[in-house]
C-alpha cells in the first residue's frame, strides 16, 4: 500500500489484527527484512512496516533524512490507519527512529524495542565514516553498499548465510544514491537520547549482538543499564533478524506480551 506524504511516497505494509506493531527497518534495508518475521508477529496482533524515506519503495524527501523526518513518515502512516497506541521495533537506523518517535509521542506508546541499535549518539569516529562514505558512494555506489552489508554480519556467518547476504546486498541496492546520502546525514547529526529511554514510562528492550561489528558490546551492556532498559544478547553481528531469526521471533513474541 502507498501513502501520499508532501508529495512523495511512502510505501508500507499492514497485515493481522490485534495489538499494533510497527516494524521499523535499518539503514539499507527496507520492509522486506521483516518478511519471515511479520507473519509469525501477525498470528496474534496487526503488524504495519514501512519503506523508510529513500529506501525500498519510497521516495526522498529532500537531502537530509533526519531521524524526526523519518518518525514524521512513521506517524503519517499511523494516523492514517487510525492507530492510537502501538509498540515500536526499530531495527539500527530504525531504533534511532523510533526513539525520535518516541520522543513526541510518549503516550502512544506500549513498548520500544531496539535490536541491534542504540539510544547513543554516533562516536566522533562513525562521523567520519559515514562523511568518508558518502563520498565514496558518488563514485561507486554499488560496491559501497555490497561492501557495507558484508561488515554487518559476524565473520562467521559470511560463509554460512551466503545466500541470505546477497539477497540483503539485492534488496539495499533498491536504496537510492540520495536516500544513502540523506539517510547518513541524518543519523551523522543525530542526538543522544538517553534520557528518552531512562525517563520513558513504556516497556522497554534492547537487543545486543555479542559480536556486533558496527555497536561495541560493552557499551551496549552499559547502555541498557544507565538507561535502566532490559536486554537481551545474542551471540552474533548486527543481523539479528538474519544471524539469530527464530530467537528474535520468540524474544519479541515474549516483549509483546508483556507490553
Amino acid at each position: 500500500m502507498v501513502l501520499a506524504y508532501k508529495n512523495v511516497d511512502i510505501y508500507y505494509t499492514d497485515q493481522g489484527k490485534g495489538t499494533a506493531i510497527i516494524l521499523i527497518h535499518g539503514f539499507l534495508e527496507n520492509a522486506s527484512m521483516w518478511n519471515d518475521i511479520a507473519p509469525e508477529l501477525s498470528k496474534r496482533n496487526r503488524v504495519i512496516t514501512v519503506d523508510l524515506l529513500g529506501h525500498g519503495n519510497s521516495d526522498c524527501l529532500g537531502y537530509v533524512h533526519s531521524m524526526e523526518l523519518f518518525a514524521e513518515t512513521i506517524k503519517a502512516v499511523i494516523k492514517h490507519l487510525k492507530i492510537r497506541k502501538y509498540i515500536l521495533v526499530g531495527h539500527s537506523l530504525g531504533g534511532y527512529i523510533s526513539l525520535a518517535l518516541a520522543k513526541t509521542n510518549p503516550l502512544q506508546i506500549k513498548g520500544l524495542c531496539l535490536v541491534n541499535s542504540t539510544s547513543n549518539e554516533d562516536p566522533e569516529e562513525r562521523k567520519k565514516l559515514r562523511t568518508r562514505a558518502n563520498k565514496m558512494a558518488k563514485n561507486n555506489f554499488e560496491s559501497m553498499v555490497k561492501m557495507s552489508i558484508s561488515n554487518l554480519f559476524h565473520i562467521k556467518n559470511l560463509l554460512k548465510f551466503k545466500d541470505e547476504i546477497e539477497a540483503v546486498k539485492k534488496e539495499a541496492l533498491k536504496t537510492s544514491i540520495q536516500g544513502y546520502i540523506a539517510a547518513n546525514e541524518g543519523m551523522k547529526n543525530r542526538e543522544n537520547t538517553n534520557h528518552i529511554l531512562l525517563e520513558s514510562n513504556f516497556k522497554k528492550l534492547l537487543i545486543i549482538g555479542e559480536k556486533d561489528p558496527v555497536l561495541d558490546y560493552q557499551t551496549s551492556l552499559e547502555e541498557a543499564k544507565k538507561t535502566n532498559s532490559n536486554f537481551v544478547v545474542y551471540p552474533d553481528g548486527h543481523m539479528s533478524h538474519i544471524e539469530n531469526t527464530l530467537e528474535l521471533i520468540a524474544t519479541l513474541k515474549k516483549f509483546i506480551k508483556s507490553c
